[in-house]
């Protein structure tokens, strides 16, 4: 099983920022033929807070290894949960989990 995503949630003056980095290998074209591996990247990643989406993107091969993602919302209190979650080119997903403190 692959490692969960890190999540780090703040709020500050009414805005929220939230930094997480995914785990994952990102291989794109080159790093799989030299790895003799499937080509196998994040394709899509969304946020969710309170059950509204905050956070929406879809991706390419482009990215680095363990990608870090950092974005800003407003709309949410101390406590709430974020709850990011992926998918990859093979059809892996993945959610995680973590509190706005």
């Amino acid at each position: 099983m692959a490692k969960k995503t890190r999540i780090k949630a703040k709020l500050k003056k009414g805005i929220i920022t939230v930094k997480a980095m995914a785990k994952h290998a990102m291989l794109g074209h080159r790093e799989a033929k030299k790895a003799k591996k499937d080509v196998n990247f994040i394709t899509y990643m969304t946020a969710t807070v309170n059950d509204k989406l905050v956070y929406e993107v879809s991706t390419s091969q482009f990215l680095s290894k363990n990608p870090y993602i950092k974005f800003k919302f407003k709309g949410a209190e101390k406590g709430d949960k974020v709850i990011i979650s992926w998918v990859d080119l093979k059809g892996t997903t993945q959610t995680s989990i973590g509190k706005i403190k």
